[in-house]
């Protein structure tokens, strides 16, 4: 088999519109200050806990609680529709299936909510599986949603890789013992990524179907 595992966020979609909107309108309800789009952008990917910890230095398990309640609210308004395929991934996952990839997503965002939005697209069967936030207790970098996803679509770290914009992702990908292949179209500039050793950093997800073409990984 051969499984390509995506991450969702800057990796196959922008959702930076209704990520900010979302954190305003939750730190807002909190009595906190807004944050400015930097941001609130550079905590995309993080877990819910994690980006209230990020953006006010503060851990505190009753108000990491209250942001995430606040920030879902909002969400499940408005978040789908603000949400965007990059240009070009309907035809990238077309390609890849095509091609008899096995595709699936691993995202701290809500599995519901990728469904969401790969439903506007008509791509809400193109994923043999999806792994969101509301699937696990230990978000990444921790691998526990990286094993679910491989179980659930029968395949191992040998079989599989993983691609991601960011170096969470590339941290979740070596835990896990799969190779990694970065992009660009994150917040996550091309040499930090040296260290994990990426198969390859790509400009744009839809760069990959000619990615995998030249690699000589045995998982191809």
């Amino acid at each position: 088999m051969k499984t390509i595992l995506f991450d969702f966020d800057y990796t196959l979609a922008d959702s930076s519109k209704g990520a900010f909107e979302c954190i305003n309108y939750a730190l807002s309800g909190m009595g906190e200050s807004k944050r400015n789009w930097k941001e609130c952008c550079d905590t995309i990917g993080l877990s819910l806990k994690q980006t209230y910890n990020k953006l006010t230095g503060t851990i505190d398990k009753e108000r990491e609680a209250e942001f995430y309640r606040l920030f879902v609210e909002r969400a499940d308004q408005i978040m789908s529709e603000n949400t965007e395929l990059y240009e070009g991934v309907p035809e990238m996952v077309e390609e890849l299936r095509e091609r008899e990839y096995t595709l699936a997503i691993l995202s701290t965002k809500f599995r519901y909510r990728i469904y969401q939005i790969l439903t506007r697209y008509n791509l809400s069967g193109a994923f043999s599986a999806v792994v969101g936030g509301e699937d696990v207790e230990r978000h990444k970098p921790h691998p526990e949603g990286l094993d679910l996803l491989l179980s659930r679509i029968g395949s191992t770290p040998r079989e599989a890789i993983l691609v991601g914009d960011s170096l969470t992702d590339a941290e979740t990908a070596s835990r896990g013992g799969l190779p990694f292949i970065a992009v660009l179209t994150g917040q996550t500039d091309y040499s930090e990524f040296g260290t994990f050793n990426p198969l390859a950093v790509l400009r744009s997800v839809i760069e990959l179907p000619d990615a995998l073409k030249i690699s000589a990984e045995p998982f191809i």
